[in-house]
């Protein structure tokens, strides 16, 4: 008796781990899945003040049963459970064995993928792929898919892992992504977000020439402006002299672009310009820049001169009109007040005598010829009578 007694007494000592079993099922688990928690004794034996365990932390306090919930990634860890075996209360609390619980992804967060480019030309037909593969142990359910751009669904929940746009436009660029689910199933993933930009092509830009401030000469400096109208930025403009690149400028925003450029020749100068962005490029028709005619000094004093012989020209003119016109009129000295203004502003003067030899009494008559250099007319006054007017 007291021999059966000693036996009693070690038992829990060397074998009390095998009084007490902890199960987990499903197994393997998923995400999604309901994991749920089983304590148990040793050939089923009921057990009383039964609690769970998570990486030594207390879930609660259950019947020998305890349903987790939902399986997600975090539901992993290392499980156990302890508790009293009803039919011997003497061996104290118990605990069970550590039983890792590993919640394994049905399918790998999806991939969005877009064919043939996320940089694609306006225009051009654009397919967006969400892609992953299900477990083996999963391969008998259905995958489903979704698709969204910036805040706005493109296309709710269907067994599609393609969005298909036809023809892309400006409009469409954006923030894309998609999310997968298993048909039925509570667990979704989502893939990272893939920017999509549908580019405009650049339009012909147009060049021009703008002088600077000393005019088109040799030495001075002039600017190429160059802009394309249309076109996704960023644009980037070269510049080029009868082919030869000179240089280039990117602009990010697409805006117009000025190179300055010295006029080095007086021979004539073939200028062009070319835009590009992502998907196309364009060039300018060429412009000539030509400094023939303008050597000639360009001064007041060389304006009076080409003026004065254009009123000589004049008063042969109005000499031949005068003969014709033949006023009997006695000359008269010429005026002490200046001529009447030619219209059209500034004017410069020609005085000159014409006379005339009467049968009876010698007669001479004055005229004045005037110009205006903005009407650019021409006028001769007979002094006393009649104006005449040549362009």
């Amino acid at each position: 008796m007291l021999l059966c007694r000693v036996l009693l007494f070690f038992v829990p000592c060397v074998g009390q781990s095998a009084w007490l079993y902890l199960r987990a099922w499903p197994d393997p688990v998923f995400e999604g899945d309901a994991l749920t928690l089983q304590c148990h004794g040793s050939t089923n034996k009921a057990l009383s003040q039964v609690k769970f365990y998570k990486d030594g932390r207390l879930l609660q306090n259950e019947d020998q049963t305890l349903s987790v919930g939902t399986a997600t990634l975090e539901s992993s860890g290392q499980y156990s459970c302890t508790g009293k075996v009803a039919y011997v209360p003497y061996l104290g609390r118990q605990t069970s064995d550590l039983v890792k619980v590993q919640v394994q992804e049905p399918f790998p967060p999806p991939v969005l993928n877009a064919v043939p480019s996320p940089e694609l030309r306006e225009g051009s037909p654009l397919i967006l792929r969400c892609q992953t593969k299900l477990h083996p142990q999963k391969s008998a359910s259905r995958l489903l898919f979704s698709f969204h751009r910036d805040a706005s669904t493109l296309q709710d929940w269907g067994p599609h892992p393609e969005l298909y746009l036809p023809g892309a436009q400006e409009r469409d660029s954006g923030l894309y992504w998609c999310r997968a689910t298993l048909e039925g199933g509570v667990a979704q993933k989502q893939s990272p977000q893939l920017e999509v930009r549908v580019q405009v092509p650049v339009s012909q830009p147009l060049l021009t020439l703008r002088p600077g401030p000393t005019g088109l000469a040799v030495g001075a400096m002039v600017e190429l402006l160059c802009e394309a109208q249309k076109g996704s930025p960023p644009i980037s403009y070269l510049f080029y002299l009868d082919g030869k690149i000179l240089g280039n400028i990117s602009s990010p925003y697409g805006r117009a672009t000025c190179f300055p450029v010295t006029v080095t020749s007086e021979r004539d100068a073939r200028y062009s310009c070319r835009a590009e962005n992502y998907v196309s490029g364009e060039t300018s028709e060429p412009k000539i820049l030509s400094l023939d005619g303008l050597s000639a000094p360009n001064s007041p004093h060389w304006l009076v001169a080409g003026l004065s012989a254009s009123l000589l020209g004049v008063l042969v003119i109005a000499t031949a009109l005068l003969a014709c016109f033949r006023p009997w009129r006695k000359a008269e000295s010429l005026p002490s007040q200046n001529p009447p203004p030619a219209p059209g502003g500034e004017q410069d003067l020609l005085y000159g005598e014409v006379r005339w030899q009467n049968e009876n009494e010698d007669d001479h008559y004055s005229v004045v010829c005037t110009t205006s250099q903005k009407s650019k007319g021409q006028f001769c006054h007979l002094h006393g009578g009649e104006t005449i007017t040549a362009w």
